[in-house]
């Protein structure tokens, strides 16, 4: 393909990514006027119902414009030589390839973090502020905003200088050696994102004894679940919502609760929470996950390494020569439609799994507490009650919650 015809491919697939989150935002407008599920017709009141459909509203018209911005950004870099000019500041300071791929990717990053750092704030302090959502405060807004941004950097800076290295190393085996070290990489934070990352962020304490740990603790054990390992985090200090959720595997494995869901749940409502997590747990959905990531990953690898010496993709955003760094920007542009459907069939293998845990939840008596569990916390969170069933399909790793509900309290 000539790199005129790359070019106008790129604009293309951009333009279309666009215009197909667009239509995904339309189709959900047109579904928030269903009536309500009868299974959910208790968890809102004629008024709060309708602070539900602001909420809704408001979110949808902020990320139509937020994605606008990304959008326009992203041709005008690419159309305008934006690619071309990161490249040349790149080869001005160093000959390396190593050094020239952490430059440029480098600023390309820092121009993604200043574009999107007004909408995050926004986001924060202006619509989570105005419904009752937001305890963030300035300064753990800008300290969490800076933590971020020096972990990214550190982090996806390290991985970059890897995979370059690797391709300067060994081009023809480049796509399977760098593969099986992000694959390692990943592992590794797997096992210690409790460790390195979360403290970073949160505070995390281990749950004391009492009525919630005694629950817990003999549900798991009712299962054949060994849980040494109970932690709450203080995620109050930067919002209401609440979760809970699985992390890492092993000796490192550890269920961690939001304090906000503590605040918000009985003793057997939270129990029900954790069922559903211990469901994922046993039916092997964390490595399945896994295994399903490093698939698509090897995949990617692979589609790149056919294309990261091509002439025609570093003369599509304006280059002269091909270079490791520039290739891989116009080829994550290229390889978005694929992206996007790998994106879905991970959403409908999540969902099968989603329903598996709670199958396990309701197997063990726990049907009725996780129900009313997320039924709560869906309340809580102004929950949309009525997405578009292409939404669902094509966007949600979770099956409805109407759907969800009747599968729970099905007897």
């Amino acid at each position: 393909m000539s790199a005129a015809a790359l070019y106008w491919l790129v604009i293309a697939i951009v333009l279309a990514e666009f215009c197909w989150s667009v239509a995904l935002t339309l189709l959900n407008i047109r579904a928030s006027r269903q009536p309500v599920p009868a299974l959910l017709k208790d968890l809102y009141d004629p008024e709060r119902y309708r602070r539900q459909q602001d909420y809704a509203m408001t979110n949808r018209k902020f990320s139509l414009l937020s994605n606008l911005v990304s959008t326009l950004v992203t041709l005008a870099l690419f159309a305008f030589g934006g690619f071309a000019l990161f490249d040349a500041a790149a080869r001005s300071v160093s000959s390396a390839p190593v050094v020239q791929a952490l430059i440029f990717w480098g600023i390309f990053y820092l121009l993604s973090w200043v574009v999107s750092l007004p909408f995050d704030i926004y986001r924060t302090f202006v619509i989570e502020q105005r419904f009752g959502f937001n305890r963030t405060t300035p300064k753990l807004f800008a300290a969490d905003a800076v933590k971020s941004l020096l972990m990214n950097i550190v982090i996806m800076g390290a991985v970059l200088a890897l995979c370059a290295w690797i391709y300067q190393l060994s081009p023809r085996w480049f796509w399977l050696i760098a593969w099986g070290a992000v694959t390692l990489f990943s592992l590794f934070m797997q096992y210690f994102y409790s460790q390195l990352i979360v403290p970073l962020f949160n505070k995390q304490t281990p749950l004391p004894e009492g009525e919630l740990r005694t629950a817990i603790e003999a549900f798991a054990e009712r299962v054949g679940f060994r849980l040494d390992n109970i932690f709450v985090i203080d995620s109050s200090k930067r919002s209401s919502k609440s979760n809970a959720y699985f992390t890492g595997f092993g000796r490192k494995k550890r269920v961690v609760l939001y304090d906000t869901l503590m605040e918000q749940l009985s003793t057997e409502e939270i129990v029900g929470v954790l069922a559903h997590e211990i469901g994922h747990y046993k039916r092997h959905h964390i490595i399945l996950s896994s295994l399903e990531g490093f698939a698509t990953n090897l995949l990617m690898f692979w589609l790149f390494s056919l294309l990261i010496g091509s002439s025609a993709l570093a003369a599509a955003a304006g280059c002269a020569e091909p270079s490791f760094h520039v290739n891989l920007a116009v080829f994550s542009l290229v390889y978005t439609p694929l992206s996007i459907l790998l994106d879905i069939v991970t959403n409908v293998i999540s969902r099968r799994h989603e329903r598996q845990a709670d199958a396990f939840a309701t197997t063990h008596g726990m049907g009725p507490a996780e129900a009313s569990a997320l039924k709560k916390m869906s309340a809580k969170s102004l929950a949309n009650l009525t997405p578009h069933p292409l939404v669902v399909f094509t966007e949600y790793s979770h099956p409805t919650l109407n759907e969800r509900v009747q599968n729970l309290t099905r007897t």
